[in-house]
């Protein structure tokens, strides 16, 4: 099952790679990175209640496309590593971003957009522990936000939320008796993007 995930990451990066290189022509093509101040789901530790989690910086970096000029399309692969603090417990995620923007130009260099963001986790840790069994690698959020573009360089904020649970169950044995604990990975964050067209 994880070969068959890693095809599905590999063939996405090489479509989006082919679809980009085909929109060279009088469309653009360029990176991107920036910051991320983020927080997840709640976490649930043995039978307490929920603690819910407080924001924490991160970045990204990664790649972008855009067809069309008023009204365009803008695909992206990102790589993104966020944190959540828990208290005193820190929850970090790294994984990869596939957000597919529509946007449409609404005053001189401002535009809005909004689209899916398809998500694949890679790596998490809480507090040095490594989680690796979430409900599903694979996750959907939604972007929107705001853009503004001079000639080669862009600028833009955006809100993304992820739209389903996704859990994992994991022993803490930080902790004498073994408790078993919840952490949901659902991104609730506010990302600020530098982005520069080649």
């Amino acid at each position: 099952m994880n070969n068959l995930k890693k095809s599905i990451v590999a063939s996405a990066f090489f479509a989006f790679v082919g679809f980009t290189a085909s929109a060279q022509n009088g469309d653009s093509f360029g990176i991107k990175g920036g910051l991320n101040y983020s927080a997840n789901g709640d976490y649930f530790e043995s039978a307490s209640e929920a603690r819910s989690s407080d924001r924490n910086i991160g970045y990204h970096i990664g790649v972008f496309g855009k067809i069309g000029n008023r009204l365009y399309l803008r695909p992206e692969l990102v790589y993104t590593a966020t944190k959540s603090d828990y208290a005193s417990d820190e929850f970090s995620i790294k994984k990869i971003d596939a957000p597919i923007l529509v946007g449409v130009k609404i005053l001189g260099p401002l535009s809005v957009f909004a689209g899916p963001s398809f998500q694949y986790i890679l790596d998490t840790d809480f507090d040095g522990i490594t989680i690796n069994d979430f409900e599903e690698d694979f996750s959907v959020g939604l972007n929107f936000g705001f853009a503004l573009s001079f000639k080669s360089i862009g600028i833009d904020l955006r809100y993304e939320r992820g739209f389903n649970h996704n859990e994992a169950t994991f022993i803490d044995t930080n902790i004498s008796t073994g408790a078993l604990n919840r952490i949901d990975a659902r991104p609730d964050q506010l990302i600020l993007s530098l982005a520069i067209a080649l």
